[in-house]
C-alpha cells in the first residue's frame, strides 16, 4: 500500500496551507522558496489538486476515481460533488467528529478496526458514509487511554453542522451529506475541474 511520507509542515509551506486544516497546531516560521513568484494557469490548477489530495490524504489514482464519480453524478456541479465525496470519507468523518487529532491519525485508527458504522466494524478509511449512518467507537476501544487523550485535545473543536456528535458516548450520526458551503477547506475546486477537463 502506498503511503505519503512527506513531512507535513514542509508540504503545507509548499502548498501555502495552514497546518490547522490537517489537525496540526504547529506553525512553520520559514517561507516557501517560491513565495511571491508568478504561477502559470496550469501551476495554479495543479496546486489546488495537490492541496485537496494532501488535506484528505488521497493518492492520485483514487482521487481521479473520485473525480470521475463526481462527474457522473446527475445533480450538482462536478467540483462541489467532488468535495462532498472527499468530505464523506470515513477517515475524514472520524476526524471531523473529534475522535482523532489529525486526519492521518483518523486513517490509522479506522484501519485498526476501532470504529463501527451502523453496528458493523469497518476498517476501510475510504469508506463513504451516507446520510443517517451512525459512526461509533467500538465497545472494546472506548476504555482505552488513547481516546481519553484524544477527546481532551479535541474538546474545543467545532463539529460541522451536517453531523450530530455525542462525545460522552463516543458516537455520531450523519444528519445529511455536506454541501460546499458547509466545507471549510481552502480549495478552489473549479480549478481542479478545469485541470481534469483538458
Amino acid at each position: 500500500m502506498a503511503v505519503n511520507r512527506v513531512p507535513v509542515l514542509k508540504r503545507c509551506r509548499a502548498l501555502g496551507l495552514e497546518p490547522a486544516y490537517l489537525g496540526y497546531d504547529k506553525k512553520s516560521n520559514r517561507t516557501s522558496s517560491r513565495a511571491g513568484k508568478k504561477m502559470s494557469e496550469y501551476g495554479l490548477q495543479l496546486r489546488e489538486k495537490q492541496k485537496a489530495k494532501f488535506i484528505y490524504g488521497v493518492l492520485e489514482k483514487p482521487f481521479r476515481n473520485y473525480y470521475e464519480k463526481a462527474d457522473r453524478m446527475m445533480s450538482g456541479l462536478t467540483g462541489e460533488n467532488l468535495m462532498t465525496i472527499l468530505e464523506s470519507r470515513l477517515d475524514n468523518v472520524v476526524f471531523r467528529m473529534g475522535f482523532a487529532r489529525t486526519r492521518r491519525e483518523a486513517r490509522q485508527i479506522v484501519g485498526h478496526k476501532h470504529f463501527l458504522v451502523n453496528g458493523k466494524a469497518v476498517n476501510i478509511p475510504s469508506y463513504l458514509v451516507k446520510a443517517g449512518d451512525v459512526i461509533e467507537v467500538r465497545e472494546k476501544s472506548k476504555s482505552l487511554q488513547r481516546y481519553k487523550d484524544i477527546l481532551e485535545v479535541t474538546a474545543g473543536r467545532l463539529t460541522p453542522e451536517w453531523m450530530d456528535v455525542d462525545q460522552e458516548a463516543m458516537k455520531g450520526t450523519i444528519k445529511q451529506l455536506p454541501t460546499r458551503e458547509m466545507i471549510d477547506v481552502p480549495v478552489d475546486e473549479m480549478l481542479i475541474v478545469e485541470l481534469y477537463s483538458k
